[in-house]
């Protein structure tokens, strides 16, 4: 199963960890991906420090967790590679309307990473990148 369908039928619970430019580490609990051409994922993201760390330090993990027994899920390594603040695309990508949507509307963007790396959520497995 290639990444986009994994992220499309696989629920669980996903965590963006970020860091300033200090190296200071925070963690958010993150929708899935949007998985874009080959080596690219997309998370809508607000104004909030995550997004804020990322500008200043484009190196993010993601850590997906499968829903179910046991410990299955991938890890994700990115590099923030742009961002799109159009509202059309923001919105076009949103799979559920926020409880929060119209005091947040205008702030969130699209941001694209490169995927460096994947790796399964346990063990040192490392799956070639455009699976």
């Amino acid at each position: 199963m290639d990444l986009g369908e994994y992220f499309e039928n696989t629920e669980g619970l996903g965590i963006l960890a970020t860091a300033d430019a200090e190296g200071n580490v925070d963690a958010a609990i993150y929708a899935r991906p949007h998985v874009m051409e080959e080596g690219t994922v997309a998370f809508i993201m607000a104004q909030g420090l995550s997004y804020r760390n990322v500008c200043v330090n484009p190196k993010a993990a993601y850590l997906f967790v499968e829903k179910g027994q046991g410990y299955k899920g991938k890890r994700l390594y990115l590099t923030k590679t742009g961002e799109q603040t159009d509202r059309q695309i923001v919105e076009s990508m949103r799979r559920r309307q926020r409880k929060d949507y119209q005091a947040d509307k205008g702030k969130s963007r699209v941001v694209y990473f490169k995927l460096d790396k994947i790796r399964a959520l346990v063990g040192d497995d490392v799956e070639q990148v455009g699976r």
